[in-house]
């Protein structure tokens, strides 16, 4: 028996409820109780390992406070009007920010009181993109 590769949709929703819980700072055991599943089910939803059912779905939603739709938003390869499309370089950013991270690199931009501030944010993390190792 071979072992399949998760679904890239099943990856994407799972890394948009990773992402979405992570902001709203609620933990993989408290997100899993109030769905009635363990937090290992909740890994793997977030992994893509095991692909989610609709009602699920629609309870995640309500719990993280988001329209089912927010888990499809920005689904690589797939144009605005639902048809698919070329890969964009959007969807790399968004992706490189749907961990640990990158959700704290965007908790700390989000939460900068001044645009001086944003601006030094992005300043840091360009100068230490760009330096040597």
């Amino acid at each position: 028996m071979t072992r399949r590769d998760p679904n890239f949709v099943d990856v994407h929703v799972g890394s948009r409820i990773r992402m979405r819980r992570q902001l709203i700072g609620m933990s993989q055991e408290k997100l899993g109780e109030l769905l009635g599943i363990t937090f290992q089910q909740v890994q793997k939803y977030e992994k893509g390992a095991n692909r989610i059912s609709a009602s699920r779905l629609y309870y995640s939603a309500k719990i993280l406070g988001v329209p089912v739709q927010f888990f499809f938003d920005e689904l690589p390869g797939v144009d605005q009007q639902g048809g698919m499309s070329e890969s964009r370089e959007e969807d790399s950013v968004l992706a490189s920010l749907m961990n640990v991270d990158g959700v704290t690199l965007a908790r700390a931009f989000r939460d900068a009181d001044s645009v001086t501030k944003k601006k030094l944010i992005s300043s840091i993390a360009r100068v230490i993109a760009d330096a040597k190792d």
